[in-house]
Formats: C-alpha cells, sequence, structure tokens
C-alpha cells in the first residue's frame, strides 16, 4: 500500500487530468489557476491558445508575502487578482481548482475574485 500523502497527491492529479480535459481558457476568458501549499499561494490568468500567462497573484511577491495560507488571506489574494483581472480588461474567467476540492482556500479565492468584479 501507498504512504498516504502520495495516494493523496496521486488522487488530486487524477481529478487535475479529468477537470484539463474539458476546460481551456482563451484570451477573452483565461483559465485562472490555483496553487496552494501549507505556506504559500499562487494564482494565475492562462492564455492556453498562446500558452502565455496573462496576470499572476502570489505570496512570494514582495508586497504580499505577509498574506498567509488561510481563508482570510486566500480571500485577499483573490480580491488583489480580481482588481488585476480588471486592470486588464478581463471580466470572465474559467475557474481552474486544479485538482483541489472546492472549499475552504480555493474556495475563498474564487469568491474573493467575484467580490472584486470578475465573473465565472
Amino acid at each position: 500500500m501507498l504512504p498516504k500523502m502520495i495516494e493523496k497527491d496521486r488522487k488530486r492529479l487524477k481529478r487535475k487530468v479529468h477537470i484539463r480535459k474539458r476546460i481551456s481558457g482563451t484570451a477573452e476568458r483565461p483559465r485562472m489557476t490555483v496553487t496552494r501549499s501549507n505556506r504559500r499561494l499562487s494564482i494565475q490568468a492562462i492564455d492556453d491558445v498562446k500558452g502565455h500567462t496573462l496576470v499572476s497573484a502570489s505570496t512570494l511577491e514582495k508586497d504580499l508575502r505577509d498574506i498567509k495560507a488561510t481563508v482570510e488571506g486566500a480571500g485577499k489574494l483573490g480580491e488583489i487578482m480580481g482588481k488585476r483581472l480588471l486592470e486588464k480588461n478581463i471580466s470572465e474567467v474559467v475557474f481552474d481548482r486544479n485538482g483541489y476540492l472546492y472549499h475552504g482556500v480555493v474556495k475563498a479565492i474564487a469568491e474573493g475574485a467575484r467580490k472584486a468584479g470578475v465573473k465565472f
């Protein structure tokens, strides 16, 4: 039997592949993907047609380092990402939860972006 963490990662990657078969981002409606760890959060808006990242926000950025990887911090990061998307005249995105379950931090990021005015 596989160790618990390896099994969790395998299941997440299986969900990720299943989701990515169905969704894709364009320049008008990019794919907003979430990456999380215990310490850091990262969000990217990706144009899959060209293979370019249009907008990103991460807790690794100098001015965002004080944001923790908690539900409250994720909400703030989602709002920041929403504002950056609107500055680039992107009002609609396809949300890619990247195989993570839609609750807690991932849900807070989505709600923060919605609060900023981005449609899913």
